[in-house]
């Protein structure tokens, strides 16, 4: 069993689900495929359900009743992992807003120490977006600046959905906890980490907006995200009992 797992969720994502999947394995390192996938009424399942007879050994899926929310879909997919011997566990879009290369920077993140790398568009105060329009960028940018502002939460790209974790996070972390479903489960997960005492490493990653498909983004994500945020300030936070 290969110990690096990347966990992509999809809904109608069929111009893109075959490329990205290929462009994993194309890469250095042995990393495993997990999709969940929501009950994708444009066929993404029939075209993974083809790549798993060719892949048999790294191309997994998990197939939901319908569209769950994106937090609900990582959770489950990091319960996938914990089942199984996978040491580092990477969040991923389908839609190449995320490098597949970059996969192989995050995992030696936490190889080198971190515990948490986060593929950052943000860090370092410089704005690394391709092709999202400046207001969407701007909404963005701030979102993790209030984040910090109402949390303390010294992270950058606190939104950011490109992340490697290393097992002993998800270990800890009490899943079944987990509030937010959408765009704040990044901020929550985020979070929970750094009072947990993790070491969170931000590497900066190129963001370029899909190409092709349809975004998922609504104004309803964003305002969970601006509340969540509020509530996430007076959460309790404990880890699994037993580990430390």
């Amino acid at each position: 069993m290969a110990e690096k797992l990347v966990i992509i969720p999809t809904y109608n994502e069929k111009e893109n689900i075959e490329k990205i999947i290929r462009k994993v394995f194309s890469l250095e390192g042995d990393f495993h495929v997990l999709i969940i996938e929501d009950n994708s009424p444009d066929g993404t399942a029939d075209i993974v359900h083809r790549l798993i007879k060719e892949f048999p050994e790294k191309l997994f899926m998990e197939e939901r009743k319908g569209k769950l929310g994106l937090g609900t879909a990582y959770i489950h997919g990091f319960r996938w992992a914990l089942k199984r011997d996978y040491q580092y566990v990477t969040e991923m879009d389908a839609d190449f807003s995320h490098n597949p290369d970059d996969l192989i920077r995050l995992y030696g993140a936490c190889k080198e120490g971190a515990d948490v790398a986060i593929g950052s568009r943000y860090v370092d105060n410089v704005i690394r977006v391709v092709n999202w329009p400046m207001g969407r960028v701007m909404m963005s940018y701030f979102a993790s600046k209030y984040v910090k502002i109402i949390t303390g939460l010294q992270i950058a790209d606190s939104t950011a959905g490109f992340v490697c974790y290393r097992r002993k996070v998800l270990e800890t972390l009490r899943l079944d906890k987990v509030r937010f479903i959408g765009y704040a489960f990044q901020i929550e997960m985020k979070l929970t980490a750094s009072k947990l005492g993790f070491n969170i490493v931000e590497v900066p990653i190129i963001f370029t907006d899909r190409t092709e498909g349809t975004s998922k983004m609504n104004k309803g994500i964003f305002k969970e995200a601006i509340i969540g945020v509020i509530k996430l300030r007076f959460k309790k936070i404990r880890p699994v009992q037993g580990v430390n």
